[in-house]
């Protein structure tokens, strides 16, 4: 995976295994001109992640994406790994996993 695309936010890295993930360490963008690995994030006008790029050596390396009920919890993830492997993944108006 590689494209080109500005990010609204970079992470050094995540925390815990649930989703949306939870992103640490943010950094300014000149902070990433140097560094291998970090992670970018795209926000929707709410302020919530609807994208997020592990970006290692300037390629995609992961990719999740996010939609949202419109009470604010998680709708559903699609989660496409560096094969090109895409995972789906539903969530009630909870934001459980159904």
């Amino acid at each position: 995976m590689s494209e080109t695309l500005a990010y609204d936010g970079y992470f050094l890295s995540y925390s815990g295994v649930s989703l949306p993930l939870k992103l640490v360490r943010p950094l300014a963008a000149a902070e990433i001109e140097n560094r291998n690995t970090f992670f970018g994030v795209r926000r929707d006008e709410q302020g919530r992640e609807i994208l997020i790029h592990k970006v290692v050596y300037g390629e995609i390396e992961l990719e999740h994406r996010y939609g949202y009920h419109p009470g604010g919890a998680l709708h559903w993830a699609e989660i496409l790994d560096d094969e090109g492997e895409i995972q789906r993944l539903n969530f009630d108006v909870q934001g459980r996993p159904c």
